[in-house]
């Protein structure tokens, strides 16, 4: 994904106080080129006011100009409610320049309160931005956010427009007309809308989510560039406000020929997080300048914003990588799955393991790589298993009955189901061997337990374990934890997941309980706009490297719900400072066996041990059954380390 910047001094639009309609709200702004400058127009929202009777907040059009896109002067209202069916406002204006003409399209309410029925489009036509030449109700159903194309496509007026965009699911479609006056003919609407499908550009990934119509399209040598706003989980909220981009076929421009997998751009800053509403983004202009993209967006419907990026890195990105950009993709590291995967799956004939089987933990100890497993039985109450193997891939050894069962009140089940004992991570630190895992009842929140077990019994299979204790707060969900394999400064060094990310914590002692609980900082969160922007979790404990502390970790992502592993290098004596994070994923649900199961779409790994120079990587597949695979450690850190 290209690298998108913010605007250093964002916002670069905001209300004026001073200017009652537009003293609460200045925000989704469009932008042209003019002869001599650039146009820039927006929503401006008034302070409450008395209107046909009603407390309420009006909406009208704002003007600006720039020479530079990003400074601006002479400022003015542009577009007021004027007819009935844009009387209780008009909103986020949309403004192309066609054949020595200025089309500014916006959205028209005729109803208050609003309904999809009061919510449609008009258009107002300029030449200087002084006069307005003409304005139309153009479109007589529930649309939104009509542009249209700089030039004419086929020899046509062509435009890109939002239908049914408040009576979901919304359409991004194009329409062509044969004439100017038939951008605003009823009878040419009710004909395109009987055939709306045939006009549609499929952008929706999931019935939950939402689309709309961003900046007016912009032509590039490679095809119509449109920038959008996709709302991930708008139908059930809550939702994330993207801003994507799609390319589409010059001559048709229904034709989708490449498109962003992720957002550019979701709501971060304080100014996207915060104003009249909350954690929203939401593309409404672009200009491209030399060879950066410079996209404009609303601000939690409040200001005005601009980020940029290099154009030709993202048509690149969404036209799939050139040749010589494909070889160097092609050799990013990737984790090779052993080709008898699975390797170990379930047992119907033990009803303990009967159902489920995942997240394996790993150690190599006495020539032999141990899996302790977790297990689900026919109520979701899960155990852990016992395989090994002298090879690393083939289990020759595997227990009939479970090693590790739910022992104490934090981990036994108050409801019967879906409780016990899950995904184990092991540490050998002198003689002992210890055992994150977390513990579940079914009812309170997950929490980060310990155990441990002498190596002599462990090999032996003498399940001696010792009497298990809660190490985090009983009022916090907690999980995914781990021991470092040594101390640091005298401190054992604990990694584990607290909202979505990875903390990391020194204490003195193993004596938990009595309001000393793991806790310390924050490390490593999610990137909101990459493959692991939900959460972000450690897999096995971290491996000591000459370069670094080598943590292999599991992230989520928003967009597709589905969990990948990356890698990431941490300083041998401050493993709390990340040294380099690769951006990639070195594993992701590919295999049909990682798409079929009890949590499709999953990659998770709780174990990962060294034979010789060989990293191997045991991991959960959907839930269901356990996988592995490897890769060179050299070749894994060179790619951390370069």
């Amino acid at each position: 994904m290209p690298k998108v910047l913010r605007y250093p001094d964002n916002p670069i639009f905001s209300p004026d106080k001073d200017s009652t309609w537009e003293a609460e709200a200045a925000f989704n702004p469009s932008i042209v080129k003019g002869d001599d400058k650039y146009h820039f127009v927006y929503r401006a929202i008034s302070s409450p006011q008395i209107y046909y009777g009603n407390q309420m907040e009006l909406s009208s059009i704002g003007y600006a100009g720039s020479l530079d896109g990003i400074h601006f002067s002479d400022r003015y209202l542009f577009i007021s409610p004027e007819y009935k069916w844009e009387q209780f406002g008009v909103e986020d204006p949309r403004v192309s320049k066609v054949e020595g003409k200025y089309y500014i399209f916006y959205t028209a309410l005729s109803e208050y309160p609003l309904t999809p029925a009061g919510i449609k489009i008009g258009v107002a036509i300029t030449k200087d931005f002084k006069n307005i030449e003409a304005k139309h109700q153009v479109t007589h159903f529930n649309s939104k956010a009509m542009a249209l194309f700089p030039e004419k496509v086929g020899g046509k007026l062509t435009a890109v427009l939002t239908a049914n965009t408040d009576k979901p699911p919304a359409k991004i479609a194009i329409a062509q007309f044969e004439k100017e006056e038939d951008i605003w003919s009823k009878s040419y609407w009710e004909s395109w809308l009987g055939e709306v499908d045939t006009h549609t550009v499929s952008l929706q990934r999931d019935d939950k989510d939402h689309v709309e119509v961003g900046a007016a399209p912009v032509k590039t040598e490679k095809g119509w560039l449109l920038i959008y706003c996709y709302i991930k989980n708008f139908l059930q909220p809550p939702s994330t406000f993207g801003i994507e981009a799609v390319l589409l076929d010059l001559e048709n421009p229904t034709k989708i020929i490449g498109r962003t997998n992720e957002p550019l751009l979701v709501p971060q800053e304080e100014y996207e997080l915060y104003g009249k509403s909350n954690n929203v983004i939401f593309p409404s202009g672009a200009l491209v300048m030399g060879e950066k993209l410079y996209i404009y967006y609303g601000a939690a419907d409040t200001t005005c914003c601009l980020a940029t990026l290099n154009i030709n890195e993202l048509l690149d990105e969404m036209l799939g990588l050139k040749k010589e950009k494909k070889e160097k993709y092609l050799k990013k590291v990737k984790l090779e799955r052993f080709k008898g995967n699975p390797i170990i799956t379930p047992n119907p004939n033990n009803r303990w393991e009967s159902q489920h089987i995942f997240n394996p933990a790993a150690i190599y100890e006495g020539g032999r790589v141990h899996l302790l497993y977790r297990a689900m039985d026919d109520k979701s109450v899960s155990s852990l298993g016992y395989a090994s193997s002298p090879d690393g891939v083939q289990m020759d050894e595997r227990l009939d009955k479970p090693v590790y069962v739910a022992r104490e009140g934090f981990e036994k089940s108050k409801k019967i189901s879906y409780s016990g004992c899950e995904d184990p991570r092991l540490t050998k630190m002198g003689d002992k061997l210890y055992m994150c895992y977390t513990a579940y009842d079914g009812t309170d929140v997950t929490k980060a337990a310990l155990t441990s077990i002498s190596i002599e019994d462990f090999l032996q299979k003498n399940w001696n374990w010792e009497k298990p204790v809660v190490m985090s707060d009983p009022g916090r969900s907690d999980k995914n934890t781990a021991l470092l394999c040594e101390k640091i400064g005298g401190n054992y060094v604990f990694f584990h997941r607290v909202g979505g990310c990875i903390w990391l914590d020194y204490v003195e002692d193993l004596n938990f309980g009595k309001d000393r609980w793991l806790g310390g900082k924050l490390m490593l969160a999610p990137r909101a706009t990459m493959w692991d922007s939900k959460k972000i979790g450690i897999a096995a404990p971290p491996i000591k490297t000459p370069q670094g502390w080598l943590m292999i970790y599991h992230g989520l992502s928003s967009f597709d719900d589905k969990y990948r592993l990356s890698a990431a290098l941490l300083d041998l004596n401050k493993p709390e400072k990340v040294i380099s994070q690769l951006e990639y994923p070195i594993l992701e649900p590919e295999a049909e066996y990682e798409n079929r199961g009890l949590r499709p779409g999953t990659v998770f790994s709780c174990g990962a041990v060294l034979i010789g120079e060989e990293l191997f990587v045991y991991y959960g597949a959907a839930d269901q059954v356990v996988g592995v695979a490897t890769t060179r450690l050299d070749n894994l850190l060179k790619a951390l380390t370069t």
